[in-house]
């Protein structure tokens, strides 16, 4: 018989410690420590929170009935604070896209920075994700060779209970026929 290295299952399991083994956000945890390039202190957190603010319906809804109605009420006479050509309105247009613009362009900088880490953090995972097919492939090629070395000793060993058993057939009747010799 051949002796061959018994395989295990922990033959093909990676050294990750087991408490971070099944996290489903493992891949995740060594960018936990990064933070954005503008922080996360207050000043960043609110300036995200309006620049996504300016880009949702109900702020484009919202500014543009408000925009009509200035509209209406100056140009229809019910008031004379901003009278065509509406300069205070342009200027109020102005400082919005003066504090919008930049607002706008931390939000798309800070969400970047979680594109690229949570890109690298799948990268990572669809690493450990090939290795793990590949030990499970060299697992159960072990495995297949194994078994097919396993079924070629069966069929050895069926091979000689097959002629061991020929052979005490043929003793058996030779020595039939020798007693039966004996007695006549």
């Amino acid at each position: 018989m051949n002796s061959k290295k018994t395989l295990d299952a922990s033959d093909s399991i990676s050294n990750v410690p087991s408490n971070k083994k099944n996290h489903h956000f493992r891949f995740h945890l060594p960018f936990r420590h990064l933070s954005s390039v503008f922080g996360d202190d207050w000043f960043a957190l609110k300036a995200e929170a309006f620049a996504r603010f300016f880009g949702t319906p109900f702020f484009l809804i919202s500014q543009t009935v408000i925009v009509a109605f200035w509209i209406i009420i100056n140009a229809a006479g019910f008031t004379k604070f901003d009278v065509y050509p509406f300069i205070l309105l342009n200027l109020a247009f102005s400082l919005q896209a003066a504090y919008a613009a930049p607002l706008i362009l931390l939000a798309q900088t800070r969400q970047a920075d979680r594109d690229k880490a949570l890109a690298e953090a799948d990268a990572h995972h669809r690493e450990a994700l090939a290795l793990a097919s590949e030990q499970r492939a060299m697992f159960n090629s072990k495995l297949t060779e194994q078994v097919i070395e396993l079924m070629k000793q069966n069929i050895e060993l069926t091979e000689i209970t097959r002629s061991l058993s020929e052979r005490i057939e043929a003793l058996t009747i030779e020595i039939h026929t020798i007693l039966i010799k004996n007695k006549s």
